[in-house]
């Protein structure tokens, strides 16, 4: 049985209309938000019981829960298939594996609009109560599919029409000089390693993001964020 954890998260599977056997409060939370959550649940018929906060703190990893836990289904991820065939954007993670890079991710691409975030079925972080907690409510409206070959999918993804990019310091061009097409997947490396060799030859081309200092690189959800915005900025001007 999933956990999801924090007012937003929870407001969000059930604006989604995500099924949810129980939402469990802690008794002396209050304020408006738990009182929209309280009515949200009411109208959709799911079953609210107030616990002592110790309570929560053990079915939660951590005590940052907000005084609010739903328990309910696990979140299905999505199949490659099922995608929409017009989605002009689609993040593709090459072993991303830490749950709030995952999340932050997540949260970032649905904000830019993109179609769908794919993940590698091993070595890379899945869908977790972290995850959902990082996401803030992006995770009910989000498809995320898991693969399992990054290379295998990219070649399929071409075949359907996308231009792969993949994210490199040692890209040739600029991402903000990049005139994105109309179907554009975006790949992002791994925590340290950043892509792997094979999926860098499934990539089109590689962009870099130019770096001023001595650092030579950015948290992955941080380049994430760059690059999606920089696309939906061009997206939006042509």
């Amino acid at each position: 049985m999933a956990v999801l954890v924090g007012i937003h998260p929870v407001l969000e599977a059930l604006r989604a209309r995500r099924p949810l056997d129980r939402i469990l409060i802690a008794r002396g939370a209050g304020g408006h938000r738990i009182q929209e959550l309280i009515d949200l649940a009411r109208s959709t018929s799911t079953p609210v019981r107030f616990e002592n906060r110790d309570a929560l703190d053990r079915l939660s990893t951590s005590k940052a829960h907000q005084g609010v836990i739903a328990l309910g289904s696990e979140k299905k991820y999505a199949e490659l298939d099922e995608l929409a065939p017009t989605a002009e954007l689609l993040v593709v993670l090459d072993g991303v594996e830490d749950p709030h890079n995952l999340g932050a991710i997540i949260r970032t691409a649905h904000a830019a609009g993109a179609g769908a975030v794919m993940i590698a079925e091993r070595r890379a972080a899945g869908l977790t109560e972290t995850v959902a907690k990082a996401a803030a409510g992006a995770l009910e409206h989000l498809p995320v599919v898991r693969v399992v070959n990054i290379s295998q999918t990219l070649r399929k993804l071409k075949d359907d029409g996308y231009f792969i990019y993949g994210l490199d310091e040692r890209g040739e061009a600029a991402y903000d000089e990049i005139d994105w097409p109309e179907k554009t997947v975006i790949v992002m490396g791994s925590e340290g390693k950043g892509l792997h060799d094979l999926v860098k030859k499934n990539c089109d081309a590689l962009v870099r993001i130019p770096m001023e200092g001595k650092i030579a690189s950015l948290n992955v959800s941080v380049a994430t964020g760059i690059v999606l915005f920089s696309w939906r900025s061009k997206r939006k001007t042509q």
